[in-house]
């Protein structure tokens, strides 16, 4: 993870991405998670069900479907679930359906000035003042501004925001006998989102991956009719990767950690990061990629982060482990995970030059027990096609003044660029590169 920060040596380092620890199992692959009441829940396969501080889960009832992301908000009263196209209720004692067909479709909802507010992707629709489970079919609203579906709904600054595939619109509660709610026209933005669960509230914007009609999906902030976007061309190539179907089962969420605010887009291979902090002091956007695999990308094994009992806890979308996450490890409940970094193309005037030596300047020291890691590195010239990889040890635990170098590193005519692998089995920070470069030619 990229840290702009200065600190004598290079202004900025990387630092160790945080690792998951495991506390227990529950019923199912992580589908949602919200703290109410002090209170972790979270949708577990087909369960609602709630975990204790030490992990332990307690099913209270079954919200069908099996692995798609579900939406959960509360009120003062209930806890509220969008699941499998039906709305629930929990008051801590009772857990009931809302049966009333006058709800139609749930697929979004949230709570906003006493109603549950819910789409069925035309309308917008909100429950009864008095009484929740009901619904009052003349208390329809909608989202007119372009055709579009509406695709989910979100809350800020206590005003409900419909983000349609194309456009958002914003809404303001005026009363009345009938759809309580009305459009706030100068607010509108000209794009939308491309899934239900492809947006969340972020640095008191909208944050979401879409775009308007007849653009490319990319990723988004906007507010006040106002849009800016934060992906680069590189992460808009990831994004290229994928369908438009696989794009809306996506998961956007943002998490406030330690004054760093990360934006967190959970793609079926991966996850990007983007960080608002490292952004505004480097002035441009910074991105990482979180994966799980080993030597390959794959899926991140956390999501729906939660900052409850202490410590950020999160699910797995993949199996039904349930943990937190953590600055003391880099696994992955429990299994080694591989990383790397690349520097940016080095370029000597055409006039090329022999690398005599190279010098990662890292704090070391810190390496799982019983573990021997080594790290690695290769170059490119031309960027697709890579020298073999240099294993040197990244030493033993507690060996802080370890120094990681590698001699004789070949040469370059015109560019190249270095990359750098390891595993999470050494839990190691980067602050600077050093290069002993000899020209070739004066």
């Amino acid at each position: 993870m990229p840290v702009v920060q200065a600190s004598g040596v290079s202004d900025g380092y990387l630092r160790p991405a945080d690792g998951l620890v495991l506390k227990g199992e529950s019923s199912g692959v992580c589908r949602g998670g919200i703290l109410w009441n002090d209170v972790l829940y979270r949708v577990m396969g087909s369960k609602l069900v709630s975990i204790g501080a030490n992990g332990q889960s307690t099913i209270i009832g079954d919200v069908g479907g099996s692995t798609a992301q579900v939406s959960m908000d509360y009120s003062f009263d209930n806890l509220t679930v969008a699941s499998n196209n039906n709305l629930f209720y929990y008051d801590g004692t009772t857990f009931q359906q809302v049966t009333d067909p006058d709800v139609g479709t749930v697929l979004d909802a949230i709570w906003v000035d006493g109603y549950t507010m819910t789409t069925d992707g035309e309308f917008i629709i909100v429950t009864d003042l008095n009484a929740p489970t009901s619904v009052d079919p003349f208390k329809y609203g909608s989202s007119e501004i372009d055709p579009d579906p509406i695709k989910a709904l979100l809350k800020l600054r206590n005003e409900p925001y419909a983000l349609n595939r194309y456009t958002i619109e914003v809404f303001d509660n005026v009363g009345g006998d009938y759809f309580p709610f009305q459009r706030v026209n100068g607010a509108q933005i000209p794009k939308g989102t491309v899934g239900t669960h492809a947006c969340c509230v972020y640095m008191e914007m909208i944050a979401f991956v879409g775009g308007g009609r007849n653009e490319q999906p990319s990723i988004y902030m906007g507010m006040n009719g106002q849009v800016q976007r934060i992906a680069t061309q590189a992460i808009d190539a990831i994004l290229e990767n994928f369908t438009e179907a696989q794009l809306s089962q996506i998961k956007v969420e943002a998490r406030n950690d330690r004054s760093n605010h990360f934006l967190y887009i959970h793609l079926p291979d991966r996850t990007l990061i983007y960080d608002y902090e490292a952004t505004q002091a480097a002035g441009e956007p910074v991105w990482a990629v979180l994966s799980s695999g080993v030597n390959t990308l794959s899926r991140y094994k956390a999501i729906n982060f939660v900052y409850a009992y202490n410590a950020w806890q999160c699910g797995d979308p993949t199996s039904s482990k349930v943990g937190y996450l953590t600055h003391e490890v880099s696994s992955h409940w429990g299994q080694v995970v591989t990383w790397e970094f690349g520097t940016k193309i080095i370029y000597n005037e055409s006039r090329g030059g022999i690398f005599n030596q190279l010098e990662l300047v890292a704090l070391t020291g810190r390496i799982e027990q019983g573990k021997t890691p080594v790290i690695s590195t290769s170059y490119s010239k031309d960027g697709y096609t890579w020298s073999q990889d240099r294993n040197i040890s990244i030493g033993t635990i507690g060996d802080r003044l370890k120094r990681l170098m590698w001699p004789r590193q070949g040469s370059m005519r015109g560019m190249r660029t270095q990359r750098f692998r390891g595993d999470s089995s050494a839990h190691v920070s980067f602050v600077r590169l050093e290069a002993d470069i000899e020209p070739l030619y004066a």
